[in-house]
C-alpha cells in the first residue's frame, strides 16, 4: 500500500520526463538558453582586458559564478602581470580555479565549476623533452 502511495506521488514528475525527448531538450532558441544560463549562472565569459582597471570586471563575474576566459595580449606585460596578480587573489578567496590554457590566455572557474583535462605549453613540452636527455 505504501508503494502505490509512493508511486502516487512522483507520478506526475516521472510522466513529465518521459514525454520529453532528447531533441526538446538541446534544441532550445538561444533566447532561452541564456535565459536559462541567467538562471543558474552559468556562464562562459570571454574577455580581453584592454587596462588593469578591467580586472574588476572579471572578479565581479567570478563572484557571480561564472566562468572567464582572459585573453591578456591587448594589454602590457606589466599590466598581463598584476592582472594575474589580482584574479589570483580573488580566484583564492573564493577557491576557484586557474588554469593557463594558451600563451596570454588563462581560465578562471569559480569553485561549482569542476575543469578535467590539462592543456600543455609547447614550451613545457620542449623543456620536458630536454630535462630527459640529460
Amino acid at each position: 500500500m505504501a508503494l502505490g502511495k509512493f508511486k502516487n506521488l512522483f507520478k506526475d514528475v516521472d510522466d513529465e520526463v518521459m514525454t520529453g525527448t532528447e531533441d526538446e531538450f538541446y534544441n532550445i532558441s538561444e533566447a532561452d538558453a541564456l535565459a536559462e544560463a541567467d538562471k543558474s549562472g552559468n556562464k562562459m565569459i570571454l574577455l580581453e582586458p584592454r587596462a588593469y582597471s578591467e580586472s574588476q570586471q572579471i572578479a565581479d563575474h567570478l563572484k557571480n559564478r561564472n566562468s572567464v576566459v582572459v585573453n591578456l595580449k591587448r594589454v602590457t606585460s606589466d599590466q598581463a602581470k598584476r592582472i594575474i596578480d589580482f584574479l589570483s587573489g580573488c580566484i583564492y578567496a573564493i577557491g576557484g580555479n586557474m588554469q593557463k590554457i594558451g600563451v596570454g590566455i588563462y581560465l578562471c572557474t569559480p569553485k561549482n565549476v569542476n575543469v578535467q583535462g590539462k592543456i600543455s605549453d609547447e614550451s613545457e613540452k620542449n623543456k620536458a623533452d630536454v630535462e630527459e636527455e640529460w
